[in-house]
């Protein structure tokens, strides 16, 4: 953005005579603080960084707030929603104009805005902030807005996010003081017009991921800074002492030698490749049996630069890593498993035996790329059979196992549709329908079906860059869900998927651990426990869930985290719901594992029962505590 592009002069005093109280604006700024944010965001530079623009971001949101009663401008707050609102009005003009204003050059000649500057507030010592990873969609959008000025950018998100007419848009930008409004509208027009794609997690500055910063040099600069000190405590002593002083070198220490493993893992030459045929002798058959796939094998130049970011990724690299996972460079040569042409990105994935490693880069050959890690230790036949190469909107596309024959589509809602065949190509899949970035009610949830010989397995995608294995039956002993009465298992709560999203999971498993008359004979609700087992071993998710008769969801009635509880280790669990029937009157209904020998409630409700069921009248709002003995004698707690 050149300097002329914003004038140096105030916003024009309100020809109405309004004018915006500080409690007015602070309302409209804290209402539509995550609307503002973005919009500062899409405006900054790219050439700051995406960690440097989340900051600036939040810094020029929050400082937007005047000081005194303001002239309301006479400008759009909004095409839909927001319209009249002069304190958003106000704010809005205030976070482009410092937005456009961080763009500009720095000179010699006038001390530079704070917008200018680095911002001291907010920060977080010692990490990266910075949006979640898009599609190749938005990461193609966020290249072709780095290409236009502050202004024309400006004109794109005011478009997009604010649904502003150009008339409207020139306004705005007359306000900030931008000197050739139409000019900045005929740039922006040069971008395709993908709006929706300015709501997506790539553009979102409020729900960022966290990686630290370089480790490895600030380690280095911290032991420079330890030696320097010693250095000088110790030089005043050494000069007063007789001798002949210092040597050539002085005190350093040997000249630096490459470590051999270190330049190995970054030679695209040193790769491993297996057979294609080679898990069909193997005794193990998981990631590491993987044949390498794609039209891109032989691509030394992408594969040297998907080495090269794995071990050193840039300020402009777009990184996720699961709860749990190591994001440090390769040890040693990793294994290639697949390197090819998807969709819009050219995409390598490698695996190092504890982890599963992907990168992206735009087809188009313009600067940015994407790079993500998942932990895959101790993958099986179950979980190794696919990754996700690709996603675009809420499509996903997956690279099956070699020993994968059939792969289809299926709704976990829909247990009696079937499922819906793709099509697969040297392993890859055509797009499904992903429910992991969906936004909206839940009204279905897609899953990969994969035919293996004669099994049949579920995947779901969770966001992530390995989908999570579904299973049913009881703790220890779990099943694919393949058969009619595992897929009605899993109808009602698969929605409840969506609470482990982005959480480092490895498998979900689904147990009906009872059955329960209805006090009001109108059926019996189904009580059923979900666990979602984690790769890193901790942070096992529980839910207990409840769902009577007719039902389209069931209800959580409660929640844990790292407890052994319907899992392996201790597979009991006890759990109580307040339930009113359709005359009005209010139970407690609870259930334990069938291994319950009896059930009592104290607290707001009381009441016993010999049976792994308690049914026991209750008042509307009421709390209980729940307490259980097994059959062994050994006492059960309600779920927490």
């Amino acid at each position: 953005m050149q300097s002329q592009d914003v004038a140096q002069r105030p916003a024009p005093p309100s020809p109405t005579g309004l004018v915006v109280d500080v409690e007015q604006a602070e309302a409209a700024l804290v209402e539509h603080y995550p609307r503002l944010v973005r919009l500062a965001y899409l405006v900054l530079p790219p050439r700051l960084g995406r960690s440097r623009r989340v900051l600036t971001a939040h810094a020029l949101t929050q400082r937007a707030l005047p000081r005194n009663r303001t002239p309301a401008p006479v400008i759009p707050a909004q095409s839909t929603g927001r319209h009249g609102d002069p304190g958003y009005a106000l704010v809005r003009l205030q976070v482009l104009r410092t937005a456009l204003e961080a763009g500009l050059p720095l000179t010699a000649k006038a001390w530079p805005k704070r917008s200018q500057l680095p911002p001291l507030l907010p920060h977080v010592w010692g990490l990266k902030l910075f949006p979640r990873s898009g599609g190749a969609d938005e990461l193609a959008l966020d290249q072709r807005l780095s290409t236009l000025s502050g202004p024309a950018r400006a004109v794109y998100a005011l478009r997009g996010l604010e649904r502003l007419t150009d008339d409207g848009v020139c306004k705005v930008l007359a306000a900030v003081g931008v000197a050739d409004p139409e000019g900045a509208v005929l740039e922006a027009g040069g971008v395709p017009a993908q709006y929706g794609l300015l709501d997506s997690p790539e553009f979102d500055p409020c729900s960022l991921q966290a990686r630290p910063t370089d480790l490895m040099r600030r380690r280095q600069h911290l032991k420079a800074a330890l030696t320097a000190g010693a250095a000088l405590l110790v030089c005043g002593a050494l000069l007063g002492l007789p001798g002949e002083g210092w040597g050539p070198d002085g005190a350093a220490a040997p000249p630096y030698a490459r470590n051999p493993a270190a330049q190995a893992a970054l030679d695209p030459s040193k790769l491993t490749r297996m057979p294609p045929a080679v898990w069909r002798s193997s005794a193990r058959t998981d990631f590491s049996v993987w044949p390498a796939r794609g039209d891109l094998t032989g691509d030394k130049a992408l594969l040297r630069r998907a080495l090269a970011v794995w071990a050193r990724p840039g300020e402009t690299v777009q990184v996720s890593v699961t709860p749990g996972t190591l994001s440090g460079g390769p040890a040693g040569p990793p294994q290639l498993l697949y390197a090819g042409t998807v969709d819009a990105a050219r995409v390598v994935i490698l695996y190092d035996g504890l982890r599963i490693v992907r990168y992206a880069e735009p087809r188009d050959g313009t600067q940015g790329a994407a790079l993500d890690f998942a932990r895959v230790d101790g993958a099986g036949r179950a979980e190794a059979g696919a990754v996700v190469l690709s996603r675009s909107d809420v499509n996903v596309r997956y690279l099956t196992a070699p020993w994968v024959k059939k792969a289809g589509e299926r709704d976990l809602m829909k247990p009696g549709s079937g499922a819906m065949d793709l099509t697969l190509t040297d392993g890859v899949t055509t797009p499904l329908a992903s429910p992991a970035l969906r936004s909206g009610p839940c009204t279905s949830w897609n899953v990969l079906q994969l035919t293996d010989g004669a099994r049949t397995r579920l995947l779901t995608d969770l966001g992530e860059l390995v989908p999570a294995r579904l299973t049913t039956g009881q703790p220890g002993s779990p099943r694919e869900v393949s058969g009619a009465a595992a897929l009605r298992t899993w109808q009602p709560f698969a929605c409840s998927l969506g609470t482990v999203r982005s959480a480092g999971v490895r498998s979900v498993n689904a147990w009906a651990f009872n059955e329960q008359p209805l006090p009001d004979a109108s059926g019996s609700a189904a009580w059923v426990c979900t666990r979602a087992e984690t790769w890193r071993g901790g942070g096992a998710r529980v839910l207990a869930q409840f769902h009577t008769p007719g039902g389209a969801y069931g209800a959580t009635a409660t929640k844990a985290e790292n407890v052994p509880a319907c899992g392996e280790r201790d597979p009991h669990v006890l759990a109580g719901v307040l339930w009113k029937s359709k005359a009005g009157d209010w139970y407690l209904l609870a259930a334990g594992s069938r291994e319950t020998a009896s059930i009592r409630a104290t607290g707001g409700v009381n009441g016993v029962q010999r049976s792994s069921l308690l049914t026991v009248p209750a008042e509307q709002g009421a709390q209980a505590q729940l307490k259980g003995t097994l059959k062994d004698g050994r006492s059960l707690r309600g779920l927490r």
